[in-house]
């Protein structure tokens, strides 16, 4: 289900305020953050943002397809490791 449009977008104001103290200065570092659920806005891209996913952070840089995406959305949380080893069956000869 999607958010509210009389909402606005889930934007984090300390990460929104991370991301405009870096367009002033004019350096480009990451910038780590925990806040999975926020959206991209536009204000972020060309922007390195490090998404923590429960174990560590995962550097991403922000481009302009992402706007309107979650954050969390680019950083998984699983590791996929197949669906099954496929094991040969051995059949008896009498």
């Amino acid at each position: 289900m999607s958010r509210s449009v009389k909402k606005g977008p889930n934007v984090d104001p300390k990460l929104l305020a991370k991301i405009e103290k870096q367009k002033v200065s004019g350096e480009h570092t990451t910038i780590k953050t925990w806040k999975r659920a926020c959206q991209v806005a536009p204000d972020f891209v060309g922007h390195k943002l490090g998404i923590y996913n429960g174990k560590k952070f995962i550097e991403v840089l922000i481009s302009e397809t992402m706007v309107g995406h979650r954050l969390g959305e680019f950083s998984p949380t699983r590791t996929f490791r197949g669906h099954g080893k496929v094991t040969k069956r051995v059949t008896e000869k009498t």
